[in-house]
């Protein structure tokens, strides 16, 4: 599929060296900026979660694995 515009050949400034590789191109139009909407200044947090929260030792056991040396440094070893 041919493109819709036909693009423009490039040629540098008529006292360019021969040499001169630059890419002579336009800078291309930068969209306007628009202020970003804020959010409300009020925030209503919940907390929902029970007191107790349950894990399996198989989960205990995935945490060990991974931060275990984290774990030992921080609290010691136990």
């Amino acid at each position: 599929m041919a493109p819709a515009h036909k693009s423009q050949l490039r040629r540098p400034p008529a006292r360019a060296p021969i040499d001169d590789l630059y890419d002579y191109a336009p800078a291309p139009a930068r969209p306007g900026r628009r202020r970003m909407e804020r959010a409300s200044p009020t925030w209503a947090v919940t907390d929902d979660w029970p007191k107790d929260v349950p894990v399996t030792e198989a989960e205990i056991d995935v945490f060990e694995a991974w931060f275990g040396d984290l774990f030992d440094e921080l609290f010691g070893k136990g």
